[in-house]
C-alpha cells in the first residue's frame, strides 16, 4: 500500500468479498472410488482437513463400516474432533517402519483431501512411499474440493447412509499413578481432559503415546502441527484461547520446541488467557537424536550430541513461566502430575506444569 494510505481519506467502505466455496467433486471420481470399495480387495480411506470434523468422520465411519475399508488420517492434521461419542481415526505413524507395517497389504487408497503417504524425510535403505508399491491411489477429493460433499456422495453411492458409524463409547482409563511415562501421561489426560477442551499438540517424541488413549476422553478438538517446524505450540494455544475464551485450552509442549516461542506465556498472562501448558522436560532435542540415528550417524561425537542437549545448565520452566506472570509447578510422579493438572484445569487463566522426564 502507498504510505499516504495511513492519513488520507478513504473513498468509502471496503467491500469484503464472499469466501471462496470449495469446488464440487466429479461424479466420475465418486464412481471410481465406489468401484474400489466394492472390489473386495483391502481398501483404506485416508482422510484429512474438514473430513476430520464430526460430520466428516461420521460419514467416513459409515462408509468404512459398510464396505469393510479401514479409516486412517494422514500423519499431520490441523484439527481433529475426537473423544467419546465420535468416530476414532488413527494417524499414519511418523516412524517409517511403523507406517509401513500399518499400511501393509492395502490394494486401494481412497484419498479424501490427502495425498499418497510418504516419509517425512528420506533415509538410507528405507522406502519413501509408505504404502505398498502396488497400492492404487484413487482421488475422491483434492484439498481444495468439497470434502464433506464428496463423502456424502460416496456414502450414497455405496449405500452407507443408514449404516451406523462406529463411535467411541468406552470410558476413559483412570488417572495413572507411579512413574511418569508417555503411556501413563496419556491415560491421565484421557481421564481428566474437560469436555469441549482444545488440545494443542506439540509434545513431539513424548506425545506419540497420547493419541490412542485419549480417544476415550471427553469430546475435544486436537490441533497439530502441519509441517516440520517446531515452536508452534504455545502461539497456537494462545490464538485458540483468544478465539474461544469459553473453552479450556491444554497445550502439550516439548521443552526444545517451547524454547522457540516461550514469550507466548507473557501474552497469556497479560490477556488472562485460559491455557494450561504441560511442558515435557526431557532436556534434549530427542526428535533430532532420533533423526541423527535414522540417517546412519550411529556414533556421533561429543560436539554433535551437545547441540541436541538442553542441559548444562538445565532450564527452569517454572521460573521462566513465573517471570512472565504465569504460575506453575514441577512434577516428578504421576500423582503430583494429576494434582497439578487438576489445579490447572480448575484455575481460570494461564498455568504451567513442568513434567520432568
Amino acid at each position: 500500500l502507498p504510505a499516504d494510505t495511513a492519513w488520507n481519506e478513504g473513498s468509502g467502505p471496503v467491500e469484503v468479498p464472499p469466501a471462496a466455496q470449495p469446488a464440487p467433486v466429479s461424479p466420475e471420481a465418486v464412481a471410481e472410488c465406489a468401484r474400489a470399495l466394492r472390489s473386495g480387495e483391502p481398501c483404506l480411506l485416508l482422510v484429512t482437513g474438514r473430513a476430520l470434523r464430526h460430520e466428516g468422520l461420521d460419514l467416513a465411519g459409515r462408509i468404512a463400516a459398510k464396505t469393510g475399508a479401514r479409516l486412517i488420517a494422514q500423519g499431520s492434521n490441523a484439527r481433529t474432533q475426537r473423544g467419546r461419542g465420535r468416530v476414532f481415526v488413527e494417524r499414519v505413524p511418523y516412524v517409517v517402519d511403523q507406517a509401513v507395517k500399518v499400511l501393509a497389504g492395502l490394494k486401494h487408497i481412497i484419498l479424501v483431501g490427502s495425498k499418497m503417504p510418504v516419509a517425512f524425510f528420506a533415509y538410507p535403505d528405507k522406502p519413501s512411499l509408505l504404502s505398498p508399491p502396488d497400492a492404487v491411489g484413487h482421488v475422491l477429493a483434492r484439498p481444495d474440493e468439497d470434502l464433506i460433499g464428496a463423502l456424502e456422495a460416496l456414502a450414497d453411492e455405496v449405500g452407507a447412509r443408514s449404516t451406523p458409524a462406529p463411535v467411541t463409547n468406552e470410558p476413559p482409563p483412570p488417572p495413572a499413578t507411579g512413574a511418569i511415562t508417555p503411556e501413563a501421561l496419556g491415560a491421565s489426560l484421557a481421564a481428566m481432559l474437560p469436555e469441549n477442551a482444545i488440545v494443542v499438540d506439540e509434545a513431539v517424541t513424548t506425545g506419540r503415546g497420547f493419541f490412542a488413549p485419549t480417544r476415550a476422553a471427553a469430546p475435544h478438538d486436537w490441533l497439530s502441527n502441519m509441517g516440520g517446524s517446531i515452536g508452534m505450540g504455545m502461539p497456537v494455544a494462545t490464538g485458540a484461547a483468544v478465539a474461544c475464551p469459553d473453552r479450556k485450552v491444554v497445550c502439550l509442549e516439548g521443552d526444545g520446541s517451547g524454547m522457540y516461542t516461550l514469550q507466548a506465556l507473557w501474552t497469556q498472562a497479560r490477556e488472562g488467557l485460559d491455557v494450561t501448558t504441560l511442558l515435557f522436560s526431557n532436556r534434549s532435542y530427542a526428535i533430532l537424536r532420533g533423526e541423527l540415528a535414522n540417517v546412519g550417524a550411529g556414533n556421533p561425537g561429543r560436539k554433535a550430541l551437545d547441540m541436541l542437549d538442553l542441559g548444562h545448565p538445565d532450564l527452569d520452566w517454572v521460573g521462566l513461566a513465573r517471570s512472565m506472570g504465569v504460575p506453575g509447578a514441577r512434577v516428578t510422579t504421576m500423582e503430583t502430575f494429576n494434582a497439578r493438572l487438576a489445579e490447572g484445569i480448575a484455575t481460570p487463566g494461564p498455568y504451567l506444569v513442568e513434567v520432568v522426564l
